[in-house]
């Protein structure tokens, strides 16, 4: 059969069908976009994850009494500066803040200001600025669900902190962290680390962890068995572990869209139902007036096949556009929750623009694979027959 006629025949077989391909194009459009935004959603979310873990230390050493971090004292660092191959040892002082209200908090964290290699990342987001001006005063950065907090309850310029000893320190703000797409910066509050250390209530000759870069990669695990030895109560945590630890906390808060991936799931799970039973029903007496007329097995699978086709790439081409749509313009609104949603500051991270072409192949083989062999098996069971009895 020569491909003019063919593909003539098909686009009047596939309009003729229009209303049946429109409900089916309907639904599957609802299951593929959900699955895409999620995945979207999980992809950007990654990949912003690994650029901001990329610029953490190596290594991040603390102490633990009892099952929980404890301060440790700043004279370990040289302790640690002492080992060959390690590199870049900077103490770090950060705590929890709870605002008056107590539901609300803020991370604060504590950056030698003085040492280029304690803020590079810093320096990096915020290139335009000129950091050591946080040192002429009591200055902090924050992040941008930390200034709208601070905004909403009237503190534009400033805010009043209540210290462990219960006094007040006032702490002007110099500037707002870019939000860009910096997960972790969300609710933070950076200041000098001396001021850090007086409103988390720490002496200054302690500090919270100590973070330490190894530049030889092959060296890490004798560098991290190195400084476990140093004391008994030491905990040696490297970047890989940071990184799967948020993983798993990204992972878990996708758990809620597994319920509503099921139910997508029973949906199209219908869908093949339905098309299965067409096929037997209203289909078989077409089927075996094609093969009455001289079609061969082969021309009628490769009807049903293209036919089938067009209602899959039709789906899977709206669905995966409305999802990009939904997620990278209009920012995922609500579904976006499942992941960065909590009930301190309400993070508005942009979503980066990533596309992952294996998972998208991945979309299109989950959804055509079982929709396309729930069409053509029974055609195939109908054609083999004789047309005689197809048409009974």
């Amino acid at each position: 059969m020569r491909s003019s006629p063919f593909f003539y025949f098909l686009t009047l077989e596939f309009f003729k069908e229009r209303k049946k391909h429109i409900g089916v194009i309907s639904i599957s459009l609802v299951i593929l976009f959900l699955l895409s935004s999620v995945l979207f959603i999980s992809s950007s979310i990654r990949h912003s994850l690994a650029k901001t873990i990329a610029w953490e230390p190596d290594f991040v050493v603390q102490r633990v009494q009892g099952g929980a971090r404890v301060d440790l004292p700043a004279a370990w660092i040289d302790e640690i500066i002492s080992i060959h191959g390690i590199e870049e040892v900077t103490p770090r002082v950060y705590g929890r803040y709870f605002f008056k209200s107590k539901e609300n908090s803020a991370l604060i964290i504590g950056v030698d200001f003085r040492d280029e290699q304690s803020h590079r990342a810093l320096r990096k987001m915020m290139d335009d600025t000129d950091l050591k001006q946080v040192l002429q005063g009591d200055k902090m950065l924050v992040g941008e669900g930390v200034s709208n907090y601070l905004k909403a309850h009237f503190y534009p310029r400033d805010y009043t902190f209540l210290t462990p000893k219960g006094e007040f320190k006032t702490v002007e703000i110099f500037k707002i962290l870019p939000s860009g797409g910096n997960l972790l910066s969300n609710d933070m509050i950076i200041m000098p680390i001396a001021l850090a250390q007086e409103v988390l209530g720490l002496n200054e000759e302690e500090v919270s962890d100590i973070a330490f870069n190894v530049p030889n990669d092959d060296e890490w695990a004798n560098a991290a068995d190195k400084v476990s030895a140093l004391h008994y109560d030491l905990r040696v945590i490297n970047k890989e572990d940071i990184e799967k630890a948020y993983e798993n906390l990204y992972n878990y808060k996708g758990g809620i869209f597994l319920i509503l991936f099921l139910i997508t799931m029973v949906t199209f799970m219908l869908i093949l139902y339905q098309r299965y039973a067409m096929v037997y029903s209203s289909e078989r007496r077409h089927i075996g007036l094609l093969r009455a007329l001289g079609w061969s097995i082969h021309d009628v699978l490769k009807l049903k096949f293209f036919e089938t086709m067009m209602v899959v790439v039709v789906s899977f081409v709206l669905g995966v556009t409305l999802a990009y749509f939904y997620v990278f313009v209009l920012g995922a609104p609500l579904l976006r929750e499942i992941f960065l949603g909590g009930a301190n500051l309400h993070n508005k991270v942009t979503l980066v623009p990533v596309l992952d072409f294996t998972v998208l192949s991945t979309i299109f083989l989950i959804y055509a694979v079982p929709f396309v062999s729930a069409v053509l098996i029974p055609v195939w069971k109908i054609a083999v027959t004789d047309p005689k009895e197809a048409m009974l």
